[in-house]
């Protein structure tokens, strides 16, 4: 991307590993570079006057860390980008994603390219590193996968949501008290993998609708939460309407649950929904853009957890089973014929690979990784 556009924007969430990427590939890059860390009061201070600092940077190839605290800069970067489109001018790094990509996209539309860097996923660790059940039980930042055990793990974690609660949130824009922001995040991690009822978690936080969705809104820009909305397929099939809401990694999830052992996590009653998050990050990690996940619901019963859909048609339909014997359902079987996608999965933890009948195939989540998708 740094051959074809002036700018490339790496967006993901905070701890995920953006600044270490972008350090351990600076000396890769061609010519030479300047490094800004927004955070930094010293490089804050370069920034008083940011054209007057970044005109003598011509030629160079600038990177700006945590650029979601200096949205005044993107009219600049378009002015600078205008006068000069060489391909690699910045690199700009951020812990927000439809915060920045609404502002950029205003300043900086067909002159800037986004990068998306998700936490660790299976098809990044080979078995002999990292065994799926530790990828599912600690999640997938890597200050906590790569913990020295257990504890530190959990450690690294209760840290993590302290700083968004307490530091992050507010400095994106969300004004709410640090006890009712994690109030609403530990209520969201019991209804994961469920469909939102938003009037209740309005009602449990003494807020309205409005405000209750206003705080969703903010915490899945900053990659802490997702939803997936329903796949129609049918106007004449009566369509649940309402998303289902995910915590984005397992490994929090698991701290609000007090799971620190995958005992402990095969014998919760969060445990299915848990898998199903954590597939659907799994296959969300390597699918295309031109990909999206839905779910399919209907009034009489018919469920599929993911359909992926390319433009409106879909390519496949998924079943998810925390099971390796797993049974199709009245409205498993419905659902599938609803959809009439090519092909069919249920995807399970472990099992064998194999048709349970007509373009319906059980496999193990690292088949499906590795051979259909």
């Amino acid at each position: 991307m740094l051959k074809d556009f002036p700018v490339v924007c790496i967006i993901g969430p905070r701890q995920v590993g953006k600044t270490f990427f972008i350090k351990s590939i600076r000396k890769r890059l061609p010519g030479q570079t300047v490094y800004l860390d927004l955070e930094l009061p010293s490089d804050k201070s370069k920034l008083t006057d940011p054209q007057l600092y970044l005109e003598q940077q011509t030629g160079k190839t600038v990177i700006i860390d945590e650029v979601q605290h200096r949205r005044d800069l993107f009219p600049l970067l378009r002015s600078m980008v205008d006068t000069d489109r060489r391909p690699g001018r910045f690199i700009l790094l951020g812990s927000a994603s439809r915060i920045i990509i609404q502002d950029t996209f205003e300043s900086l539309a067909g002159r800037i390219a986004f990068i998306e860097l998700k936490p660790f996923s299976m098809k990044e660790i080979s078995d002999n590193v990292l065994p799926m059940d530790q990828l599912w039980l600690q999640g997938g930042f890597p200050l906590s996968i790569l913990a020295r055990n257990q504890k530190s793990s959990e450690t690294w974690r209760i840290n993590f949501i302290r700083t968004y609660i307490e530091r992050d949130l507010p400095l994106l824009g969300l004004q709410v008290s640090p006890v009712q922001l994690e109030r609403l995040w530990k209520m969201i991690a019991h209804l994961h993998g469920q469909l939102i009822n938003m009037s209740a978690i309005a009602d449990s936080l003494g807020i309205s609708s409005h405000t209750a969705k206003r705080y969703i809104d903010f915490m899945e820009n900053a990659f802490l939460v997702s939803r997936i909305y329903p796949f129609s397929t049918n106007l004449k099939k009566r369509i649940v309407k309402s998303p289902k809401i995910f915590l984005s990694d397992s490994g929090i999830l698991h701290y609000f649950h007090q799971i620190r052992s995958l005992e402990q996590l095969l014998a919760h009653p969060v445990a299915g929904h848990s898998w199903e998050g954590f597939v659907i990050k799994q296959i969300g990690s390597i699918i295309s853009n031109d990909v999206d996940i839905y779910y399919y619901r209907t009034h009489n019963r018919a469920e599929i957890d993911a359909v992926l859909v390319k433009g409106m048609n879909p390519v496949a339909a998924i079943e998810i089973k925390l099971s390796n014997s797993p049974k199709l359902s009245r409205g498993n079987t419905i659902g599938f014929d609803d959809i009439n996608a090519p092909a069919n999965y249920i995807i399970t933890p472990s099992s064998d690979d194999y048709l349970i009948r007509d373009k319906t195939r059980v496999c193990s989540l690292k088949a499906f990784i590795s051979k259909y998708i």
